[in-house]
C-alpha cells in the first residue's frame, strides 16, 4: 500500500473505528510524545481520552509510514495562524522539520479521519447525533447561499444537508489553518452534490472539496489546496482514495 500520494492531486483518506482499535492503540501509547501524553491526562472522561490516544496513535502510525521513520521520532509543530492579522503559532499542525506532507486528523464520537496530500489539506468528521442539538445554531451562521440552498429542500433532507455543509465548511478551515475564525458566514463552500442545487456558486477559489464516505450517522469531507500550475490539467478533480485504518 502506497501511504504518500505521489501526485499533488491526490488525496489519501483513512478511517479508524476507535472501539476496535483502544486496546491496541493503548499497548502503542508509548509513542505518543510529551505534548500528547499530558493531553491525554488532562482527561477526566476516561471515554474521551481513549479517543484522544487511539485517534492520535493511528496518526503517528500513518506519519510514520509515509516517512519511513519509526511512528514516536515523528515531531509536530503548528504553523502561523492562517489569519492575516495573527502571528500565533496555532495554525495548521504540520510535521517538523519537514517540507509535507500535509495531514489533517478528525474525529468524532467513535470515528477518526484522516488525510494526507501533497498541497495542504483539511479533513472534518462529525457525527449527526452529536450535532443534533447544535445544527441549529450552525445553520444560522452559514453562508447566505447556502443558508437559502438548505431551505429550499424538503424538510427531511435539511438536517443531513447542513451537517454535510458543516463538515465541509470544518476541512476547508482546517485546510487553511485558521479555524473558524475565518468567518462562517464569510466563506461559500456548499452543499454535498446529492444536495446541491443546479446552480450552485462556485467554492472557495483555489480549493477543492470533496465529500467522502462515512460510517452511518456520520459525515466526512476534505479540501485540498490547488498547487498546481493554473493549467487545464488543475481543473480535474483531486483522486481520493478512502480506506480503513487498522491499528497493529
Amino acid at each position: 500500500m502506497t501511504e504518500t500520494p505521489d501526485r499533488s492531486r491526490e488525496v489519501a483518506v483513512w478511517t479508524l473505528w476507535i472501539p476496535d482499535h483502544a486496546a491496541a492503540a493503548a499497548r502503542l501509547a508509548g509513542m505518543l510524545d510529551a505534548e500528547e501524553a499530558e493531553r491525554a491526562a488532562g482527561f477526566r472522561d476516561p471515554l474521551a481520552r481513549r479517543r484522544y490516544v487511539t485517534s492520535h496513535v493511528g496518526l503517528r502510525l500513518l506519519i510514520g509510514r509515509c516517512l519511513g521513520i519509526a511512528p514516536r521520532d515523528v515531531a509536530f509543530r503548528r504553523e502561523v495562524c492562517g489569519m492575516t492579522d495573527c502571528e500565533q503559532p496555532h495554525g495548521r499542525p504540520v510535521i517538523a522539520g519537514r517540507p509535507g506532507p500535509s495531514f489533517s486528523l478528525s474525529h468524532a464520537g467513535d470515528t477518526a479521519l484522516y488525510a494526507i496530500a501533497e498541497s495542504p489539506v483539511g479533513a472534518d468528521i462529525e457525527s449527526a447525533e452529536l450535532m443534533a442539538g447544535g445544527l441549529d445554531s450552525v445553520g444560522r451562521r452559514l453562508h447566505s447561499e447556502e443558508q437559502r440552498a438548505i431551505a429550499a429542500l424538503p424538510p427531511a433532507l435539511r438536517g443531513p444537508a447542513l451537517l454535510g455543509c458543516w463538515v465541509r465548511k470544518e476541512a476547508y478551515f482546517k485546510g487553511l489553518g485558521t479555524g473558524l475564525a475565518a468567518g462562517i458566514g464569510r466563506h461559500h463552500v456548499g452543499l454535498p452534490a446529492r444536495f446541491a442545487p443546479a446552480e450552485a456558486p462556485a467554492g472557495p477559489p483555489g480549493w477543492s472539496l470533496i465529500d467522502v464516505p462515512a460510517p452511518a450517522g456520520y459525515r466526512a469531507a476534505v479540501a485540498v489546496r490547488d498547487d498546481g500550475d493554473g493549467g487545464p490539467a488543475d481543473d480535474r478533480a483531486p483522486t481520493v482514495r478512502v480506506r480503513p485504518l487498522r491499528l497493529p
